[in-house]
């Protein structure tokens, strides 16, 4: 059953790259996010409401819900969608693929519960040349069309960022064992989070919906925040926190394979040297021992790809 899961987990994240590339055509990205998360939050706070979890939380606890659902989902995700447009899905899955190093950075410097260890010292620096690498090729570009994919690039790093202070938020309010019925509620939160931002941007009136654009959409919904989700919190609940951590160096190579096979991406020599230095490097801090300064952490909360 655990190893079910994590196959789920690689696939339909994995995929998920492709199925926003797909969505992003005709859908203006903060549209498709808004409908995306807004009904798989309330598919998802359904399902609690049915199964008999409790859903109320207090005042604060669903502010602060609301914060990390939308760093993760409209800082992290919305910021990947824009940038999807520009940019191959495969690059974009080794950008995003980064978010362990920058998660081990505010971690240390934000919670200053733990403090980074020479090996983690040793895999941010190669996590850093191996985002260098794969940016290469839009810094020595000059023409338009390099440059938005640069400007892009550094984007989709900075909502890396969002989503690893999103996280590093969520574990600092964790109060027990993560909960999928909190879960929901971030999900939906980042639902209505970006419906406003759609709403502001006009997307209404810039959209065409296709049957590819919604069967995308359809599927992000399912597969990605609901099927993948789902075996996301199992096996947070069932595995050591370094086998869980794997999706994110699993992940980046499933979205380039499904880039290179079905929108013929191409997968040059940047992409693949880049590539096995970030993997090699998130595998190198999410393998190394944590050095503790006071009491255990709690889990980190889990958050919606």
């Amino acid at each position: 059953m655990l190893g079910l899961n994590f196959g789920l987990v690689y696939l339909f994240w994995g995929s998920t790259y492709l199925g926003i590339d797909i969505a992003v055509e005709h859908i203006p990205p903060a549209l498709m996010c808004a409908t995306r998360f807004t009904i798989a939050g309330v598919i998802m706070l359904g399902y609690c409401l049915l199964s008999g979890e409790n859903i109320r939380y207090s005042a604060k606890k669903l502010l602060q819900l609301a914060i990390v659902g939308n760093l993760l989902l409209m800082g992290g995700n919305l910021t990947l969608s824009y940038a999807e447009r520009s940019i191959p899905s495969g690059l974009a899955a080794m950008l995003v693929a980064s978010i362990p190093l920058w998660f081990l950075v505010l971690d240390s410097l934000l919670l200053g519960h733990t403090r980074l260890s020479g090996r983690s010292i040793a895999g941010l620096a190669l996590g850093f040349t191996g985002t260098l690498v794969l940016l290469w090729p839009q810094l020595r570009a000059t023409g338009e069309i390099g440059q938005r994919q640069l400007w892009w690039s550094v984007a989709l790093i900075g909502g890396a960022m969002s989503w690893a202070f999103g996280s590093v938020l969520s574990k600092k309010w964790q109060s027990g064992p993560p909960t999928f019925a909190a879960t929901a509620w971030q999900v939906f939160f980042a639902g209505v989070g970006n419906s406003i931002f759609a709403l502001l941007n006009h997307d209404l009136s810039r959209v065409t919906w296709t049957a590819r654009g919604i069967g995308a959409v359809a599927y992000l919904v399912v597969g990605g925040s609901l099927i993948g989700y789902t075996a996301y919190i199992y096996i947070l609940s069932h595995a050591p926190a370094a086998k869980v951590s794997t999706y994110a160096y699993v992940n980046p190579i499933v979205a380039i394979f499904l880039g290179w096979l079905v929108l013929h991406e191409t997968v040059d020599r940047y992409v693949v040297a880049g590539s096995v230095v970030v993997i090699a490097s998130v595998i190198l801090v999410t393998s190394a021992s944590v050095k503790k300064k006071s009491q255990p952490l709690k889990t980190a909360e889990a958050a919606a790809d």
